[in-house]
């Protein structure tokens, strides 16, 4: 049978409309089904996760995101992907969980020393999540507990972060998440807070992890298994045989992508819209689009490649995004209820009228997001990655 065809330009536009980066999602769609269809959004930094919902939902501002996450509780934030810092729609926990606890790890990046065992690290995770039933800790209060459930070992403070040491229960906490024994709670003043998400039971392993591959395909395919296993950091030999799975199973089929072997799709997914992809987009720090969407050399072209990646890695700039492909990054300085969003152009790029009126309404789009009034500067972004 003959394969389906699908060129970037056509696979660009099927991506972006299903992100709602193509349309806004028209106003009254919930947060979680736009959350959902990104499968995540990165929220290390939430002020960069409340832009990244809000330029693909119609009026939506980090208020309604906040509300979303801490009121109604229909997204909850928590460890998702890669162990990362994501909010997740609520409602699709038992999947993710279900999931991420089934991809196999690693070896520890920590010496011997300084280790838990998988028994300790079961301990850890039961401890975290008796202790923030029905409550928000700190870290410290959190660590309190942690370690009057377990023993002595689990506060040793053996984990080189950031200047300091970290005590050994902390190198499980992005495994607590992913279990469902954790999330994050409102912030205490300035400190970080923590509670257990309401009781579910997680899908089995094996099932979860086959309607994951088959979301990630609608939302990013045609992609590889080596496509999937990086945006779960996961080993690519083990996606690859997930994958054989799913192809044996009837559930994914290979189609021919436009400079990529080995690509596929949700079984009957083939169909893929002609013409050019048009339209300005700012996408902020780690946006979904800009680290799941591959090949990564046909979404960051030619300079773009260097100069809005940091050694290969998407997501340390926000990026321009200029009829389907990153061509500027950007940045924002904030003033009271003013902000100024400074725009780079890659290379010798010149903005067509058309271009220059999206992104002024991008701008405002930011701005108000962050319900805040943004001024354009078109100009050399001066600061470093993740700054």
């Amino acid at each position: 049978m003959k394969r389906a065809m699908a060129t970037w330009d056509e696979a660009s536009a099927r991506r972006l409309g299903r992100q709602f980066l193509d349309r806004p999602a028209a106003p009254g769609t919930a947060l979680d089904e736009v959350v959902g269809a990104m499968l995540g959004a990165h929220a290390q930094v939430l002020s960069a996760a409340e832009v990244s919902v809000g330029v693909r939902a119609a009026g939506v501002t980090r208020a309604d995101v906040r509300a979303a996450l801490w009121e109604e509780r229909s997204l909850v934030k928590t460890f998702g992907p890669r162990g990362t810092v994501h909010l997740l729609p609520a409602a699709e926990l038992p999947l993710w969980c279900g999931a991420l606890t089934a991809i196999p790890t690693g070896s520890s990046p920590f010496p011997p020393d300084a280790r838990v065992t998988e028994e300790q690290a079961r301990q850890i995770v039961t401890a975290i999540g008796d202790a923030l039933d029905g409550v928000c800790l700190t870290v410290d209060e959190l660590g309190e507990e942690v370690v009057a459930r377990t023993g002595p070992w689990a506060g040793d403070r053996v984990m080189e972060a950031f200047q300091d040491l970290w005590p050994r229960w902390r190198q499980v906490m992005h495994r607590a998440g992913q279990s469902g024994a954790l999330c994050f709670g409102p912030d205490r003043g300035r400190k970080v807070t923590y509670t257990r998400p309401p009781s579910f039971d997680p899908l089995p392993g094996q099932p979860a992890l086959r309607e994951l591959v088959r979301r990630y395909l609608r939302a990013y395919g045609p992609a590889t298994p080596q496509h999937f296993a990086k945006w779960l950091a996961a080993p690519a030999s083990w996606a690859a045989g997930l994958f054989r799975e799913l192809a044996e199973g009837g559930e994914i089929e290979e189609v021919a992508f436009e400079g990529t072997e080995g690509a596929w799709v949700t079984a009957g997914d083939t169909e893929f819209a002609g013409g050019p992809v048009r339209g300005v987009r700012l996408l902020p720090y780690f946006d979904a689009y800009a680290i799941a969407a591959q090949p990564r050399e046909s979404l960051f072209p030619g300079e773009a490649y260097r100069r809005a990646l940091a050694r290969g890695q998407a997501g340390n700039f926000p990026v321009l995004l200029m009829d389907g492909v990153v061509a500027g990054v950007w940045h924002q300085r904030r003033r009271g209820r003013r902000t100024t969003i400074t725009v780079e152009l890659i290379g010798r790029r010149r903005l067509t009228g058309r271009q220059e009126r999206e992104l002024g309404e991008q701008v405002e789009r930011v701005g108000a997001v962050l319900e805040a009034t943004a001024e354009l500067v078109v100009g050399e972004v001066t600061v470093g990655p993740h700054a």
